[in-house]
């Protein structure tokens, strides 16, 4: 079960079976909560988001072996207020890693002022106080892209706009935008290398498997995981 704008939901944990040119195919069940059967530590995150401004695409993994993974928006997405509108956005077929978080735009005091003191929501206190969006530096919303890995406990800043297919080193703090295809680790967040040549790396961007039908996927997925994009199809 899941709570979903207040009303509580049992998913069915089952895959639904059809026949495809005379084979059965195993069609899985993107309503589900839990991918796999007894793992409650890894989850289908678009369906226990709850928040109008949270976007999460088709396959995309959550695991935490700390918390109820059901509880991301809580544990995970940080600092999200609805008076700046800031949005998360996350592709399809990502993975995100345990504890890894998301500081949105009301982590980032005003670095315009004298002080970073947040005088504009205590403005019962602070006659001169000024609007409560005006306590932030609105950087603008964090949009991860698809195919992206996410490693333990590492932080995405607000703003930062992360490519398809890059990974996101443990415990890396990423204040920059990150390219398609690149690994990046550290504090603050630096690039370590590109994980395949310029010229594999457009193929990819250009042909977008994650966007394929599921039967198009199944049938190149052994190329795929083997890295052999010269038989993608």
């Amino acid at each position: 079960m899941y709570c979903n704008n207040g009303i509580v939901r049992k998913v069915a944990h089952t895959t639904l079976d059809i026949k495809r040119r005379g084979l059965n195919m195993t069609i899985p069940n993107l309503n589900k909560v839990y991918p796999r059967s007894n793992d409650y530590q890894t989850i289908y995150l678009k369906n226990v988001i709850t928040r109008d401004n949270i976007e999460v695409g088709d396959y995309t993994i959550y695991n935490d072996f700390y918390n109820d993974p059901r509880d991301f928006e809580k544990n995970n997405v940080l600092y999200q207020y609805p008076i700046n509108n800031d949005q998360l956005i996350i592709g399809k077929f990502c993975s995100i890693a345990c504890k890894a978080k998301f500081l949105m735009t009301s982590g980032n005091h005003t670095m315009k002022s004298l002080s970073t003191y947040t005088f504009p929501i205590f403005g019962e206190e602070w006659d001169e106080a000024l609007k409560p969006k005006d306590a932030w530096d609105n950087k603008g919303d964090i949009i991860i892209g698809n195919d992206v890995w996410i490693g333990y406990d590492a932080i995405i800043m607000s703003g930062v706009k992360i490519g398809d297919g890059a990974i996101v080193g443990t415990r890396a703090v990423v204040t920059n935008d990150v390219s398609p295809y690149t690994i990046v680790g550290g504090v603050p967040a630096k690039v370590i290398k590109k994980r395949f040549s310029d010229n594999v790396i457009l193929k990819l961007l250009k042909i977008k498997w994650w966007n394929w039908s599921y039967e198009k996927i199944q049938a190149n997925i052994k190329y795929i995981q083997s890295g052999n994009i010269n038989k993608l199809v």
